[in-house]
C-alpha cells in the first residue's frame, strides 16, 4: 500500500529592508546654538529610531524564517520516518518474493515429477494397447479357452478388466495431480508478479519521499542564507545604532554644555545688573536692634556685617515655599538667593546648589554673611552662634541657633 505524502508548500518571502545611514556629524561641524543643537538632536534621534524601527522589522523576518524552516525540519523528519516504512516494507517484500520464487521452483519440480509419472503411465498403457492390437483375437481367444473351468475362465477375464480400469484410474489421478500442481505454479507466478508490482510501488513512493525531502533540504538552505543575511544585516544595523547613540548623547552633552553656558551669561548678566542697581541704589539696610548686636560684635568683612543686617530686617515675614520675595514670602533658599542677588551675587536658587557656592570654611571660622547648610535647608550666619533664615510657614523668616540641627557646609561667599 502506498503511504500518501504531504508536499512542503512553503512561500518563501524575501523582504528588503533598507538600513537608515549616520549622518556623519562631527564635534567640529555641530552648530553652535541652542536651537540648532536642539534640530540636531531631534534629527539624530528619528535616525535612531528608524535604524531601531529596520532592526525590529527585520528580527521579525528573521524570526518568521526561523519558523519556516521548524516547520521544514518537522516535515523532513515525518518523510524520514515514512522513508523508513518504506524501506522496510520493500524489504519484506522482496523476502516474500524471495520465498514465492522457492515455492515456485519446488513447485515446478513437482509439476515436471507429476507430468513425467503421467507420461510414464500413458506410455505403458500405450504398450498394453498395442500387445493387444498385435496380438488380436487369437490372444482372447486362447485366454479364454486355455482355462481349466468356466470359473478360471471367468477370473482371468475380471482380472484384464481390472487391470485395465487400475492403469485407467492410475493415469486420471496422475492427470489430476499434474494439473493441480500446474495451477499451483500459475498462481505462485501471479502472486509473485503481485508482489513485484508491490515492491515497485513502494520503490516509487521511495524515490518520490526522497525527491520531496531534496525539496526541503535545498528549501532549508535557502531560508538559512536568508536568515544569515538578515543576521548580518542587522548586527550592521545594531553598530549604526549604537554610533548613533553615541552621536545623540554627544548632541545631548553640548546641548546642557550650552545651556549652562547661557545660564551662566544670564547669571553673570543679572548680577552685573544687580550691581549696577545697588551700586545706584544700594539697599537700605535699617538695624533690627533686637540682633545686630550679634553682627556688631563678630569679626568679618563690612560687606559680609552688611548683608547680615540687610537680611535681619526681614525678619517676621512669611514663609512661601517656592517665593523670593523678602516681603512677600521666600523659602530657605529663596531667601538667601534674594539676599544676595540684591547686592549682586547670584548663588543659585537652590539648597542644593547653594551648598557649593562661594568657597567652604570651617564652622569655627564662620562670619556674618557666610552660609550655613544643613541637610535639605540654608541660612546666613550673622555671627555669636546665630543664623537669619526662612524656617518654617509657621514661624516665617526667624533668626536661632546655627547648631539646632547638623551643620554639612558653611560656605563664604564674599
Amino acid at each position: 500500500m502506498r503511504s500518501g505524502v504531504k508536499k512542503c508548500m512553503i512561500t518563501v518571502t524575501v523582504a528588503a529592508l533598507l538600513l537608515a545611514t549616520l549622518s556623519g556629524a562631527t564635534m567640529e561641524t555641530w552648530a553652535t546654538t541652542i536651537k540648532d543643537v536642539e534640530n540636531a538632536i531631534e534629527n539624530t534621534q528619528n535616525q535612531l529610531d528608524e535604524i531601531n524601527g529596520n532592526i525590529s522589522d527585520m528580527e521579525d523576518q528573521q524570526d518568521l524564517l526561523e519558523e519556516q524552516m521548524e516547520d521544514l525540519n518537522a516535515e523532513i523528519i515525518n518523510i524520514l520516518a515514512s522513508i523508513d516504512i518504506l524501506e522496510e516494507d520493500i524489504a519484506q517484500k522482496k523476502r516474500d518474493i524471495a520465498q514465492k520464487e522457492e515455492d515456485i521452483v519446488l513447485t515446478q519440480q513437482a509439476y515436471e515429477e507429476a507430468l513425467q509419472r503421467e507420461e510414464d503411465q500413458a506410455a505403458a498403457m500405450a504398450l498394453q494397447i498395442q500387445f493387444m492390437y498385435e496380438t488380436g483375437e487369437e490372444t482372447w481367444m486362447n485366454m479364454l479357452l486355455n482355462n481349466s473351468s468356466f470359473s478360471d475362465m471367468l477370473n482371468r477375464v475380471t482380472y484384464a478388466e481390472s487391470v485395465s480400469a487400475y492403469n485407467q484410474q492410475m493415469l486420471d489421478q496422475y492427470e489430476a495431480t499434474r494439473k493441480e500442481v500446474h495451477d499451483l505454479w500459475e498462481k505462485l507466478e501471479a502472486d509473485k508478479a503481485a508482489l513485484e508490482a508491490d515492491r515497485e510501488g513502494l520503490e516509487n513512493d521511495k524515490a518520490e519521499m526522497e525527491t520531496q525531502k531534496e525539496y526541503c533540504d535545498e528549501l532549508v538552505a535557502r531560508l538559512q542564507e536568508q536568515s544569515d543575511n538578515f543576521a548580518t544585516q542587522i548586527a550592521r544595523a545594531r553598530q549604526e545604532a549604537a554610533a548613533t547613540k553615541a552621536l545623540l548623547q554627544q548632541e545631548r552633552n553640548q546641548l546642557k554644555k550650552l545651556k549652562e553656558e547661557e545660564r551662566k551669561k544670564e547669571a553673570e548678566r543679572r548680577r552685573q545688573a544687580a550691581l549696577a542697581a545697588a551700586a545706584k541704589n544700594p539697599p537700605q539696610v535699617t538695624n533690627n536692634t533686637n540682633y545686630s548686636s550679634y553682627v556688631d560684635n563678630a569679626s568679618g568683612s563690612d560687606k559680609g556685617k552688611q548683608i547680615a543686617k540687610y537680611a535681619l530686617q526681614f525678619v517676621g515675614n512669611p514663609y512661601v515655599a517656592g517665593g523670593t520675595s523678602l516681603t512677600q514670602g521666600a523659602d530657605c533658599s529663596g531667601f538667601t538667593y534674594r539676599v544676595y542677588m540684591d547686592y549682586g551675587y547670584d548663588i543659585s536658587r537652590t539648597s542644593y546648589s547653594q551648598r557649593s557656592a562661594g568657597r567652604a570654611v570651617d564652622y569655627s571660622e564662620a562670619q556674618p554673611g557666610d552660609l550655613i547648610c544643613y541637610e535639605g535647608h540654608v541660612a546666613l550666619y550673622i555671627g555669636g552662634g546665630k543664623i537669619v533664615h526662612a524656617s518654617t510657614q509657621k514661624t516665617g523668616i526667624k533668626v536661632g541657633n546655627a547648631n539646632y540641627r547638623t551643620i554639612l557646609a558653611v560656605r563664604r561667599i564674599l
